[in-house]
């Protein structure tokens, strides 16, 4: 076995846990497996992370920082963007992150599995990440409304809207069934995310309209 140095082999670790956990989800992954597809010995982890726990936390803050330099889920906009632009790139950042291979995806899928199967890292990861992610969308849904419904509400058509991009991501063996594919294509996921955006547009100017009738 090649000796790597301890840099290289916490590197190496973290890029694999990645994968696996965001192929199986915490509590499927095992130290044991990890190591063997890293090349790393069983007490690696103790060593450089502490623990299983400690090691996913970190692979989610290495994977969310690669994540925001391909396409950042918090992205700005001039002040004078209307609100439905906004909401058309939130949810095409959203659904590359679910859909998309490769290391920028990796963290929306640990995302994905981290909402249904919550690790003890889930308060950590909702108040570092989900709320400010989520408040992100609920403004642009209240600026959509024009202040038209109450805060409940708007949370509740934000979640809808995130709803139907975790549909296609949790959902991913059935759809790829039913549409006569192993997986999704690039030609698939941008698809996707036109008919979620387009739906979702349809959906609250309809709301909004009806306020104002």
């Amino acid at each position: 076995m090649f000796m790597k140095s301890g840099l290289e082999a916490k590197n190496r670790i973290i890029e694999v846990a990645g994968e696996i956990f965001a192929d199986r989800g915490f509590r499927e992954t095992t130290v044991r497996e990890i190591c063997r597809r890293a090349d790393v010995n069983l007490a690696a982890i103790n060593y450089h992370f502490g623990d299983k726990e400690h090691l996913y936390l970190s692979v989610l803050k290495h994977y969310k920082e690669i994540a925001v330099q391909k396409f950042s889920m918090n992205v700005t906009f001039p002040e004078n963007e209307p609100p439905d632009v906004q909401l058309s790139v939130f949810i095409r950042s959203f659904v590359y992150h679910m859909l998309g291979e490769g290391q920028p995806s990796c963290f929306g899928k640990l995302m994905a599995h981290e909402c249904i199967e919550p690790t003890s890292a889930l308060e950590v990861i909702i108040e570092e990440e989900i709320r400010p992610f989520f408040n992100r969308l609920n403004a642009i849904v209240g600026q959509m409304l024009e202040s038209q419904v109450d805060e409940e509400k708007v949370h509740l058509h934000s979640m809808s809207i995130l709803g139907q991009c975790l549909y296609f991501r949790n959902a991913r063996p059935v759809v790829c069934k039913l549409l006569h594919n192993d997986n999704y294509c690039a030609e698939e996921i941008e698809k996707i995310t036109e008919h979620i955006t387009q739906f979702s547009l349809a959906a609250l100017s309809g709301l909004s309209n009806k306020s104002n009738s």
